[in-house]
């Protein structure tokens, strides 16, 4: 755990909302905080070594972008299995995520989750059949849950 001095948390209230949409974003950022750009990233990378950020990624708008058809898939996958599958399934391109959680018997038995993102019903069944490929025999059953709606991602906040 590291000690946020006021630089870190003026660094963090001007990122919380995202990266600007410029050439260079931690330079614009840097400015605005009144630090260098080679400054800010220094910080960034110490918040994020000492666990205090997980990651910097993007963080699109699939249905901004067309992807209508977003889908968990809920894989019922033997415990011992797991780690295999997830390798897997993980390796596949379209995957955004995937992880384990544990099962809710009798009513849930599924165990490995993986979010899959299409434009239409039919490349979304596409994608589902190759998550089912890449299982094999490794699957048990599954389940895909289709997002109905938009939740806000959000991070780290501070005021």
């Amino acid at each position: 755990m590291i000690d946020f001095d006021a630089v870190d948390r003026a660094l963090i209230v001007a990122t919380q909302e995202g990266l600007p949409l410029v050439p260079q974003p931690y330079a614009a950022v840097a400015e605005a905080i009144g630090i260098s750009a080679a400054e800010a990233m220094a910080r960034l990378r110490r918040m994020q070594d000492s666990g205090a950020i997980r990651r910097i990624a993007a963080v699109p708008n699939h249905y901004a972008l067309g992807y209508r058809f977003n889908g968990m898939t809920c894989w019922d996958v033997a415990d011992g299995d797991i780690a295999a599958a997830g390798t897997a399934v993980a390796a596949l391109p379209f995957v955004s995520h995937c992880y384990q959680r544990p099962r809710h018997l009798p009513d849930w038995p599924y165990s490995l989750f993986a979010m899959i993102h299409a434009k239409d019903a039919e490349s979304a069944e596409g994608l589902v059949a190759e998550v089912a490929a890449a299982l094999g025999d490794l699957s048990r059953g599954h389940v895909v849950l289709f997002s109905t709606r938009i939740l806000k991602k959000t991070g780290l906040r501070l005021s």
